[in-house]
């Protein structure tokens, strides 16, 4: 499974201590070198910044940068690269959370899954025992997650 993902689910994981699941759920996760520079270089000593640590993240760089400079118009450079990536790669899933790029990206035919899509696959697959505390985890650290996404992300978890 060819999985991207941008840089917000890779914050937010790490945020709550989660940033392994990635691995444990597709085994190698690409992004591209925008988002690694978001995340080692400019966000160095923040969360997210240890996937500089890790050998289960690939960075890649994108090729039609024409694509990338037309989504740069209405997304950052992070989630321009990862929905450009992602096309590139004919990948299975891409990770985002901001609205606008989930957009773009489903007007492209990729299919998505966010931060809180994430922890449901990890509960299903028995890799967590609840997604609820975790959830609110990630309210407390001041990851943006609606009431009506909190409701359904407890009613998929189970």
């Amino acid at each position: 499974m060819i999985v991207v993902t941008d840089t917000g689910p890779l914050i937010a994981l790490s945020k709550i201590a989660q940033l392994p699941l990635l691995q444990r759920l597709f085994g190698t996760v690409f992004i591209p070198l925008a988002v690694h520079d978001e995340l080692v270089l400019q966000g160095q000593g923040r969360p997210g910044c240890e996937i500089a640590e890790v050998d289960w993240v690939r960075v890649s760089g994108v090729e039609d940068e024409t694509a990338v400079r037309l989504l740069k118009a209405q997304l950052d450079a992070g989630e321009s690269e990862a929905i450009v990536l992602a096309v590139q790669l004919n990948a299975d899933l891409l990770i985002m959370d901001e609205w606008r790029g989930r957009r773009q990206a489903e007007g492209l035919g990729l299919t998505l899954a966010g931060s809180v899509g994430v922890l449901i696959a990890a509960k299903r697959v028995e890799l967590i025992d609840a997604v609820t505390p975790l959830l609110d985890q990630l309210r407390i650290e001041q990851v943006r997650i609606s009431q009506r996404l909190y409701e359904v992300a407890r009613v998929l978890a189970d």
